[in-house]
């Protein structure tokens, strides 16, 4: 759900954002209730696939985005270069954010309010 809203609040940017999971279910689609939640936001996410996130992928980013704390310290001792460049998107709130896969939607609700004022904080640190 981050990169769509993201990706779309960023449009305009010359920025490209992308995700990648650490337990990703590589190439499967968003979860329903997460296509859902979007396009009723006028979003489209029917596009996205997930996939793992590489040594590659991470060395090429300027700024990698998790959710919760434990993502953070697990991509910095497994990659130690990106170290400085991952921040939780709840970074500026000082939160984590639930994954909310195989919950209901009241849980993917939540999840999807606190990654928009993740974003919207971020987006004003850009």
């Amino acid at each position: 759900m981050a990169e769509i809203i993201l990706r779309n609040r960023l449009k305009k940017e010359a920025i490209d954002v992308t995700s990648a999971g650490l337990m990703a279910m590589v190439d499967q689609p968003a979860a329903a209730l997460a296509i859902k939640l979007l396009d009723e936001r006028g979003l489209d996410a029917t596009i996205h696939q997930a996939r793992q996130i590489t040594t590659e992928i991470a060395q090429s980013a300027e700024l990698i985005l998790v959710m919760e704390q434990w993502q953070k310290q697990k991509l910095e001792r497994n990659i130690p270069q990106i170290k400085g460049r991952v921040f939780r998107l709840g970074h500026w709130q000082n939160l984590d954010i639930v994954d909310p896969y195989r919950h209901d939607r009241e849980v993917f609700e939540q999840s999807l309010t606190t990654i928009e004022k993740g974003i919207n904080n971020w987006i004003e640190k850009l």
